[in-house]
C-alpha cells in the first residue's frame, strides 16, 4: 500500500486529476489524510477546500464526479495523479472540461478545452 507523507506542506499535497483514457489533465487539487482516506473508500474524489477548509467531494453538487480508477505516487511520497472517469463531462467549476481551458501559443491565448455546462445553471 502506498500513503503520502502529509507532514510535509503542512499536510497538503497536490493532486492531478488525469483522464485516464486519454491522458488529459483535467484539474489540480489538494488533498489532506481525510479526503485521501475518503478517496479510498469510495473510489471516487474527494479533496481538501483550502478556501472553505473542508472536504469537499469532486462532484458533490454538480453531479460531476470523478471515479477512480488508479493513483500513482511521486518519488517524494508528495504529489499524485489520480487516473480518473470524469463523469458527466467536466472538471472544472466554471463548466469547462478542463480547469486548464486557456492556452497561451504564440502571445495568443486561446480556449482549448469545449464548455460543457453553465455554472450558473448548475451552482444555484
Amino acid at each position: 500500500m502506498i500513503r503520502p507523507d502529509f507532514k510535509k506542506m503542512d499536510g497538503l499535497i497536490p493532486a492531478i486529476a488525469q483522464d485516464a483514457e486519454t491522458g488529459e489533465i483535467l484539474m489540480m487539487a489538494y488533498m489532506n489524510e481525510q479526503s485521501w482516506d475518503k478517496t479510498l473508500e469510495t473510489g471516487e474524489a474527494h479533496y481538501w477546500s483550502r478556501s472553505r477548509k473542508t472536504l469537499w467531494h469532486k462532484g458533490g453538487t454538480s453531479g460531476h464526479t470523478q471515479k477512480v480508477k488508479s493513483i500513482r505516487i511521486d518519488c517524494d511520497d508528495d504529489t499524485l495523479v489520480l487516473l480518473i472517469d470524469q463523469i458527466g463531462g467536466a472538471a472544472c467549476h466554471k463548466g469547462y472540461r478542463s480547469c486548464f481551458y486557456r492556452e497561451l501559443k504564440d502571445g495568443e491565448v486561446t480556449q482549448c478545452a469545449p464548455l460543457v455546462f453553465d455554472p450558473k445553471e448548475v451552482y444555484k
